[in-house]
């Protein structure tokens, strides 16, 4: 094994000596490290622009004046989620599922203002990031750069010259594998640094940050086996070359595109119009509060009249027309609730599905570890509609029993000159309704949902290894 070093000195000193190559390697340096620079910045934008709508939104929320409470409700509220700390390093799908949300009684909405809804047709092709760097390009740069190292010295004849001067198979192999290491580690350098400036922020996770990095050395320490155990295997350079092409467009396009659709072909999600018209469908049914003689809302009626004692709702001593909203809102929400969840077990099982995919492709395996750790995956997407849709009920609700408890029944229902105003209450009830934060998931949560991409990770790296050791041990000499 002595030969090990030597050989990877040797081939690092041929590819600073080659100008294609080592212009590769700076390019891809330099792209890693623009793509850095810029996402951070553009994360910091997003984050700053995001944090002054929210306060615009609650400033223009708590301004309100006196008013009835309904009106309120009907005023609505914009919400937004601002990007987690790793979120400059894999933007993952929130340019496609944006990032704010606007609530408002009797309706559950959705996320609104993607990257991609407000920006350009260019931005469809997507942001530059170091995530998109190191998991598409990275290996590419690795192919054109390793896919020789073997079978030209075979091409040439100086590999039998290498063995013959005492240097086993396996040294040579490995002195080779080491210098497509070192390249591979020149490319994830200036990444790493922008994700420990990243993971530096009071909200980031350390053991997060730490564990995306392990996944990236994972992802290109494949690369570099896989591109050496081609190059060890293909007896000229062409071959080699393209038989690690096909390799790298399969993975890191074909077969990720793909994923999604036979995922989705498979699970079917009703789009927006389908669940509005099954909404609206299941509230007929459901019942109407404003129909006098329905049957749920009557019995509704008599079982607030036998809880206070009376016989009219004139005599409540609470508004009836609040209490009503508040039930009507309870029976809405439980039903936009379902129709949420069904939704989201479907996009789960399409992501579940699609990683299975993560056994032709380990590039589908290392996106949903890095969306995973920068908070930018499905799960993180869905928690936000989760929290924001919670926040909505609880507003309503709050401003429905302000109705049911300040305003008086004989008020909410007078029609004279002067009943408008003695429906309104105090506009500081406005600034009594808590405010929106987003609470992301712990850091121990994201590890155990990196698990999985991880090992899928680690078991393509071993299968490489053992491959790449097995044609080392039968490594033919070019005569």
């Amino acid at each position: 094994m002595s030969a090990l070093v030597p050989v990877m000195r040797n081939e690092l000193r041929a590819m600073v000596r080659n100008r294609t190559a080592l212009a590769g390697i700076a390019l891809l340096a330099m792209l890693v490290i623009v793509a850095t620079v810029v996402s951070l910045h553009h994360m910091n934008s997003a984050a700053e622009y995001r944090s002054r709508q929210q306060a615009a939104a609650q400033a223009a929320f708590e301004a309100q004046p006196d008013r009835h409470p309904h009106r309120v409700v009907h005023y609505g509220h914009f919400v937004y989620r601002l990007p987690s700390a790793l979120a400059a390093f894999d933007a993952g799908v929130d340019p496609f599922t944006g990032s704010s949300m606007f609530l408002e009684g009797h309706r559950q909405n959705t996320a609104n203002f993607g990257d991609v809804m407000q920006g350009s047709i260019l931005t469809r092709f997507g942001q530059l990031t170091p995530a998109f760097v190191l998991q598409v390009l990275a290996p590419l740069v690795l192919v054109f750069l390793g896919h020789g190292v073997l079978s030209q010295e075979r091409e040439r004849g100086t590999l039998r010259q290498l063995m013959l001067q005492g240097a086993s198979s396996r040294s040579i192999v490995g002195g080779k594998l080491l210098a497509l290491l070192v390249v591979a580690g020149v490319f994830m350098l200036p990444a790493f640094v922008g994700l420990a400036i990243m993971a530096a922020a009071p909200a980031a996770s350390t053991a997060v940050a730490s564990a995306v990095m392990l996944g990236y050395v994972l992802y290109l320490g494949l690369w570099s086996v896989l591109i050496a155990f081609v190059s060890a295997a293909m007896k000229r350079r062409r071959d080699a070359l393209l038989a690690l092409v096909a390799l790298w467009a399969l993975s890191t396009l074909l077969i990720p595109r793909i994923a999604p659709d036979v995922a989705y072909a498979a699970q079917p999600l009703p789009d927006r119009l389908q669940t509005e018209v099954g909404i609206a469908r299941d509230l007929r049914a459901m019942g109407d509060s404003h129909d006098p003689n329905d049957p749920y809302f009557n019995k509704f009626r008599q079982s607030v009249l036998d809880r206070y004692g009376v016989t009219r709702v004139e005599d409540l001593p609470v508004n009836y027309k609040g209490l009503l909203a508040v039930e009507g809102e309870r029976l809405t929400s439980r039903l936009f609730d379902e129709y949420a969840a069904r939704s989201a077990g479907i996009q789960h099982d399409q992501n579940r599905l699609v990683s299975w995919f993560s056994v032709l492709s380990p590039s589908i395996a290392l996106r949903q570890v890095s969306m995973a750790a920068a908070a930018t995956d499905l799960s993180a997407h869905l928690r936000f509609l989760e929290q924001a849709e919670a926040h909505r009920y609880r507003m309503v609700q709050q401003l429905n029993q302000l109705q049911a408890d300040g305003v008086s029944y004989a008020d909410d229902t007078a029609r004279d000159a002067g009943a408008d105003q003695r429906k309104r209450v105090d506009h500081g009830h406005w600034q009594e309704i808590p405010r929106f934060a987003f609470t992301p998931q712990p850091p121990d949560a994201l590890l155990r949902t990196m698990l999985p991409g991880m090992l899928v990770l680690l078991a393509w790296l071993a299968v490489a290894v053992f491959a790449l050791d097995w044609r080392a041990r039968r490594l033919e000499v070019t005569r």
